[in-house]
């Protein structure tokens, strides 16, 4: 079989799911894939656009926030978006870090985050706010992933360990997002 962009990126979003970010390294994609490391640069031209695509493919399968035409309805949309990037990413080892390097290295690389950004301007952010507003999301969103990964990690570790509960780290996702919407609305409010 030829080695195709897309058979490097999904052997990498596996090999990141079953090892975590660490053991996502160009050697061992290449040795996954029986190639020489040299090769899989004709086909990504280096990690950080490797990690992009990554990124891009584990939110694939979040469903489009669609138009949220109020702003009643953007500011809906986009806890509904948000809330389903973060199931899609807590199941996976160092999600969070991933998308939070495609993030840094190209907002837009992402749809779905780029897709945020856009609900944030249609709930009626001001335009001087709206990078802000839509890099707290994603901090809240990656945060909250990482909280939930480092909590199941610490108590695979150690059995007595008595943490937070999956359930108790989404609800307090879910209040922390409720939080920052408010505030979108107050930052509409205070700057008219």
């Amino acid at each position: 079989m030829a080695l195709t962009r897309e058979h490097v990126v999904s052997t990498a979003v596996e090999l990141l799911r079953r090892y975590g970010l660490a053991d996502l390294s160009m050697r061992r994609l290449a040795r996954e894939l029986e190639v020489q490391p040299g090769a899989l640069y004709w086909h990504v031209a280096s990690k950080q656009e490797l990690l992009v695509e990554v990124a891009a493919a584990l939110l694939e399968e979040v469903p489009s926030a669609g138009s949220g035409g109020s702003r009643r309805a953007a500011q809906a949309a986009l806890v509904d978006l948000a809330t389903a990037v973060r199931r899609a990413l807590a199941p996976v080892p160092d999600a969070a870090d991933v998308v939070g390097i495609a993030y840094a290295a190209e907002r837009g690389s992402v749809t779905a985050l780029g897709e945020l950004r856009g609900l944030v301007e249609r709930a009626g952010v001001p335009a001087a706010s709206r990078d802000a507003v839509t890099d707290l999301l994603v901090h809240h969103i990656l945060g909250s992933v990482a909280l939930e990964q480092n909590e199941r990690q610490v108590a695979g570790a150690d059995p007595s360990y008595v943490g937070r509960d999956v359930a108790e780290v989404a609800t307090s996702f879910a209040t922390g997002l409720d939080v920052i919407v408010r505030g979108m609305v107050a930052t509409k409010v205070s700057s008219s």
